[in-house]
C-alpha cells in the first residue's frame, strides 16, 4: 500500500509536538481554558458527544476535563500523529482525566470523518488559522447538532500573534472576518477576553457560537 505523503502542516507538528506541548503547559493554557469553560452552561451530560477539532497535544481537551465535564465520549482529532501520541500519553497519566472516554483520531478539520449533526459540543483552538475560515467553520457546523455550541479560540491580531504566525507558519484571521464568517453558520452568544495576567490572553480570545 502506498503511503500518503504528509502535508507540510502535519510534518511540521510531528517534528515539534513535544516542544509545542511543553510551551503550552508552561504558559498555563490548560488552567485558563478550564476556568473559562467552568463559567459556561454548555448542557453537557453523560449522553453527550464532544469533539476537540485540531486538538494538538490535548491541552484544550485536558482543560475540558479539568473543568469537570463528563460526556459519554470525547474525540480528540488532529492532523499530526505525533501530537496525538503526546496527547494520548497525557490523557493516560492525568488523574483528572478518564482516558478511556477520550478517543484520539487522526484527521483533517476540513473533512471531519463524522456524520452530520453528531456532536453536542465542538472545541477548537488555534487550528483554523491554517485553513480557509469559511470552510473550517462550515465543517464544524455540519457535525454539530442544531442549537449545539462551538467554543472557538482563534489567534487574535497582536504582537504575540504576529510572532506566532512566523514561528508556526499560519495566518491570523482578522476578528471582523471571524465575526462575519461565523454568523453565516452560528449565532454569536458570547465572547471572552482572557485576563492579561494569563499568557493565553496575549495571543487568543474566545467566541462562543451556537449552531443555527
Amino acid at each position: 500500500m502506498q503511503r500518503v505523503k504528509k502535508s507540510r502542516t502535519e510534518n511540521f507538528y510531528d517534528r515539534i509536538a513535544d516542544v509545542h506541548n511543553f510551551a503550552l503547559k508552561l504558559n498555563g493554557y490548560r488552567r485558563s481554558v478550564a476556568k473559562y469553560l467552568r463559567s459556561l452552561n454548555l448542557g453537557i451530560d453523560e449522553n453527550s458527544l464532544v469533539l476537540d477539532a485540531g486538538s494538538g497535544t490535548g491541552i484544550v481537551a485536558l482543560g475540558f476535563q479539568s473543568a469537570g465535564f463528563k460526556p459519554r465520549k470525547m474525540i480528540a482529532l488532529d492532523l499530526s500523529r505525533n501530537s496525538l501520541k503526546v496527547a494520548r500519553d497525557q490523557f493516560k497519566k492525568d488523574k483528572k482525566t478518564n482516558a478511556r472516554n477520550i478517543s484520539p483520531v487522526q484527521g483533517n478539520v476540513l473533512s471531519l470523518p463524522f456524520s452530520d449533526n453528531s456532536f453536542d459540543l465542538v472545541l477548537s483552538c488555534g487550528v483554523l488559522e491554517y485553513v480557509p475560515l469559511d470552510a473550517g467553520l462550515a465543517e464544524m457546523a455540519r457535525v454539530l447538532k442544531h442549537g449545539a455550541k462551538l467554543v472557538f479560540i482563534p489567534v487574535k491580531p497582536s504582537l504575540v500573534g504576529s510572532m506566532l504566525e512566523i514561528l508556526y507558519k499560519f495566518k491570523t484571521h482578522p476578528l471582523s472576518e471571524v465575526r462575519n464568517t461565523a454568523q453565516r453558520y452560528f449565532k454569536i452568544v458570547g465572547s471572552h477576553e482572557f485576563p492579561f495576567t494569563e499568557p493565553i490572553s496575549w495571543s487568543k480570545r474566545v467566541f462562543l457560537l451556537e449552531k443555527i
